[in-house]
């Protein structure tokens, strides 16, 4: 009674629940390879060859664990280059008597694996994935009935959930829950900040590399150099060097930009969590492992924690509670095309033109760059939020649509009306200048407010809350915000509005098929 069991490109575990307590001499492992999954949006190089060596991998790894792997390469003879084509061949190959898989990560994922008992003609056993600290049927007991969605709530009863943090009488440790107000340092000059470790690639690595470089070479992005972790030692090694270098400045500083310093002291690790190389948990504790020898300060492990099983957990919630409506809001009736530089980088503003360079040759940004630059723009200047979230999934190495869609759409655009974030995440240049060292020489003045030459955000900051007036006005957390705007005289936020429309007029919006195909 032999079981098919496909394991997808981001399940890459090996407690995976679809491999537990089964014989494996009775199992076939089906691991997939397909161009529909590299293209739906067309992903960064980086991205596609981390996942595809990763997964190469982790079969080998399989089989050196003695399980059967059918694997199915990019360019296998008679690939159908869908999920259920492949598992329909598979069933033609082995003649499985059930198909038992975990549930993928993303909605039209989903949407398949829900079709393939019909199109199999077997019966399917699809199991939550409980690789993340928070199952799904918790969480929607969590939100049922709630009048607003907070993260700060959510993430206390993570904390309790896990004991993270937390002392024996069930207190937070440090008697308070968020450190966030410590984590707003401004690095000084002439830090010899850590780099995240790197791993040259080995053959089957660059096999990879070879095959996307021929295969994808019309998508965004540099593919080389290329360092990533693509095993779980690798992981596990990459874990154990942020931990040692990087995490104990990682909380004051972990707001900061800098032009040049493309990682700072942040760990880069999402991309392992997400791929399943590394376990949140054990990311965790090795963190407060480090607090409580006295390694590393408790606003950098409470932040680093917060960030997994507070945002990373409350985020997938929120997908998954909204969807199939979470991919279409637009609260804000945002509709501006997205401007040709998040693609070529080639603006004037160096804030922007800093983040989109780095994010063409890593494939990463720091969730500041992502929220207050790139995000920040997009919402200020009224981007359609599907084109802004299209260009979130397309770039990096860590964006899988349940984490990246709530992010984008719900926090950085506040398209979801405010499901996520109580206010919008709208910032001038002035809270630029203060996080990082961008302003200093860009061609815009960051002081001056309006006029060609004054910083872009300013005047597209004061436009957002104009525009936006009757929606926000009356908002408990901006109300400080529409007190200044009203004190300005009736030809000042005209200057302002005129400064915006201006500089809006001059963006070029991006040549269509850039995120997707067509």
């Amino acid at each position: 009674m032999t079981i098919l069991i496909p394991v997808l490109g981001d399940q890459l575990s090996p407690t995976l629940a679809s491999l537990r307590d089964v014989d494996r001499a009775n199992a076939i492992v089906l691991m997939m390879e397909v161009w529909d999954e590299a293209t739906y949006v067309r992903h960064h190089k980086k991205k596609i060859a981390l996942i595809f060596s990763a997964m190469r991998h982790f079969a080998a790894e399989l089989r050196a664990d003695g399980w059967t792997v059918d694997y199915v390469t990019l360019d296998a003879d008679g690939n159908t280059h869908s999920f259920t084509g492949e598992v329909r061949r598979a069933v033609e190959r082995h003649a499985p008597a059930s198909i038992r898989v975990v549930a993928g990560g993303e909605y039209r994922v989903r949407q398949q694996q829900d079709e393939w008992a019909d199109r199999a003609g077997l019966p399917v056993e699809i199991l939550e994935d409980d690789r993340f600290v928070c199952p799904l049927p918790d969480f929607y007991a969590w939100a049922q009935g709630r009048r607003e969605f907070r993260m700060e709530h959510f993430y206390r009863d993570m904390r309790r959930r896990t004991g993270l943090l937390l002392t024996p009488a069930g207190k937070p440790v440090g008697d308070q829950w968020n450190f966030d107000h410590d984590n707003r340092g401004t690095p000084p000059r002439g830090l010899n900040y850590p780099a995240p470790a790197r791993f040259a690639p080995d053959e089957t690595t660059r096999e990879v590399l070879d095959l996307v470089a021929k295969r994808f070479a019309g998508h965004f992005g540099d593919l080389e150099p290329f360092g990533l972790p693509v095993t779980r030692a690798q992981a596990l090694e990459a874990l154990d060097q942020f931990v040692a270098t990087a995490l104990p400045d990682f909380g004051q500083y972990q707001d900061a930009m800098i032009a040049g310093q493309d990682y700072l002291y942040h760990s880069s690790l999402s991309s392992s969590i997400n791929l399943g190389l590394l376990d949140p948990i054990e990311v965790c504790e090795a963190a407060v492992a480090a607090y409580e020898k006295g390694d590393a300060p408790l606003n950098s492990v409470e932040g680093f924690v917060r960030q997994i099983i507070g945002w990373r957990e409350y985020m997938r919630g929120m997908y998954w509670w909204d969807m199939p409506k979470f991919a279409e809001r637009n609260a804000l009736k945002a509709k501006r095309a997205l401007p040709d530089f998040y693609w070529t980088g080639e603006t004037q503003m160096r804030c922007l033109a800093q983040s989109v360079d780095q994010t063409r040759r890593e494939a990463y940004a720091h969730h500041i760059q992502r929220l207050m630059v790139l995000g920040n723009f997009a919402m200020l200047a009224g981007v359609d939020p599907q084109a802004i979230s299209d260009w979130f999934l397309v770039v990096y190495f860590d964006a899988y649509e349940w984490v990246e869609m709530p992010n984008v759409i719900g926090m950085s655009q506040f398209a979801d009306g405010g499901m996520i974030a109580s206010k919008p995440y709208a910032g001038s240049g002035a809270y630029i200048d203060r996080m990082s060292d961008y302003c200093g020489r860009c061609r815009y003045d960051v002081k001056q407010k309006t006029g060609p030459d004054a910083c872009p955000f300013n005047a597209l900051y004061w436009d957002f809350l104009a525009r936006h007036e009757k929606r926000f006005a009356g908002n408990a957390r901006m109300r400080n915000m529409y007190a200044t705007w009203r004190r300005f005289s009736p030809e000042r936020q005209a200057e302002y509005r005129a400064s915006a429309a201006a500089f809006l007029d001059t963006l070029e919006p991006a040549g269509k098929g850039w995120a997707r195909e067509g």
